[in-house]
Parts: C-alpha cells; sequence; structure tokens
C-alpha cells in the first residue's frame, strides 16, 4: 500500500514529495505519470525530472521511479526534495508540490494483477 505525502520540516528543514510503503509487502512500480499545470509531461524518469527541474533557482533532489522498481514494505523514498528548505526563499517548490505537479504511480505487489495507483492527497 504506497502513499505520497507532501512533507515541510518534518524533522529538520526537508521539504518535498514522499512516498511510503504502508503495506505488509513490497510494492513493484508498472509506470508513472507526471502531469505539470495539468498537461501530461511524461514518467517519473531522469529524462522528465531534466525537463520540469531545468528551470527553477534551486534544482531539488529527485528519485526516479521507473517501471520494476521496487519499494520496500516500510520504506520511505522523497521523490523530490529540497534539504534546506526556507518558505521565503523556496516559496514557489511548495506550491510546485501542492498545486502544480502531479505524480501517479502505478504498481502491484509479488502476486501481480491488481493494477493499484496512488497520486498526492488532493489530486
Amino acid at each position: 500500500m504506497l502513499q505520497i505525502r507532501r512533507v515541510k520540516e518534518y524533522e529538520g528543514t526537508e521539504a518535498g514529495l514522499n512516498v511510503v510503503n504502508a503495506g505488509l509487502g513490497p510494492a513493484i512500480v508498472t509506470s508513472s505519470v507526471v502531469r505539470l499545470d495539468g498537461e501530461a509531461v511524461g514518467q517519473w524518469d531522469y529524462h522528465t525530472q531534466q525537463r520540469i527541474l531545468s528551470s527553477f533557482p534551486t534544482r531539488p533532489k529527485a528519485h526516479s521511479l521507473r517501471p520494476g522498481a521496487v519499494v520496500l514494505a516500510g520504506q520511505t523514498i522523497f521523490l523530490l526534495s529540497l534539504d534546506e528548505f526556507s518558505d521565503d526563499e523556496h516559496g514557489w517548490f511548495w506550491d510546485l508540490i501542492t498545486r502544480r505537479l502531479v505524480i501517479e504511480i502505478r504498481y502491484e505487489s509479488l502476486y501481480g494483477g491488481e493494477d493499484l495507483s496512488v497520486t498526492p492527497p488532493g489530486f
């Protein structure tokens, strides 16, 4: 059971989009779709990240989830994050992950065939 959460200064100054496997077993990514301002721009991979993130004043860290990637039970991964987040300097980033950017991850268990999906809350 994957969940996507928006995290802001939870245990320090880091902020970003976090995927958590809250299930009992591994989740196997089958595909992803990224939408920026409502327009589909590709999968959550290196090339899409380069296109989206290159225009921002500070480059966030990004973690790809390509088809076949495994999120282990209990594992937490930042899909997109800034280590030293500040509301004054990085308001654009919080706007990006709360209003403009939607990452849908499709996945299944080891048994396969479930075709599950997760998006950030509110989308």
